[in-house]
This record gives structure tokens, sequence and C-alpha cells, in this order.
């Protein structure tokens, strides 16, 4: 069965860096686009960063553009998000998902905080 597990997530202060990773399983993941996600209390899960399945395109949020880095090594079967300049707003819940017949799956989630 399809599975993600997310790692990498903790506590920093503002203007700090996290990287998360991602490692996957059960399907043929270099085929998939694989995206973050991130969902802070009281508001929507948002879309951070989305890489398609080479690795070669990549597209961000605007609130993120120019400070987190979306990844991937399939070899490894896993997709990073660097995130740095990290902000108070950054501090959430952030989530692999992979989109597979037409079907999203979720890891766990790993919390992010961002506090001074």
């Amino acid at each position: 069965q399809v599975q993600l597990v997310e790692s990498g997530g903790g506590l920093d202060q503002p203007g700090g860096s996290l990287r998360l990773s991602c490692v996957a399983s059960g399907f043929a993941f270099s085929s998939y686009r694989m995206s973050w996600y991130r969902q802070s209390p009281g508001k929507e899960r948002e879309l951070v960063a989305v890489i398609n399945y080479r690795g070669i395109n990549t597209n961000y949020a605007d609130s993120v553009k120019g400070r987190f880095t979306i990844s991937r090594d399939n070899g490894k079967n896993t997709v990073f998000l660097q995130m740095n300049s990290l902000t108070l707003e950054d501090t959430a819940v952030y989530f692999c998902n992979a989109r597979i017949g037409g079907i999203d799956y979720w890891g766990q989630g790993t919390q992010v905080t961002v506090s001074s």
C-alpha cells in the first residue's frame, strides 16, 4: 500500500532553516508528481510546493517563493523541502502528498514551529 512518511520538523527561530524529508513506498515514486502542503490551526490545508516526476519543474506558493526549495531523489524514493528564512507564519503541520489514480495520499505530517 501507499505510504508516505515525513520527518525533519521541529522548533526553530525566525530566520532559521529546516529540511523536511518524505520517504515514499508502495508505488512507482519516480512516475508521480509530489507535493508538500501545510496546515495551521484554524486554517485550511494549503499547497506549499510541487515537483514533477523528473524533478525538473517546480512550483511554489507565493508565501514561500524564494525561501523554500522542493527537490527529490528518485533513487531513494524521497522528496525534500528545504525551508530557509523561516517566519512565524511558517508554523504548521507539513504534509507530503501524492496523487495516484485521482486519489490523494497523505503522510502523517511533521510539525514545524517557528518561535522566538
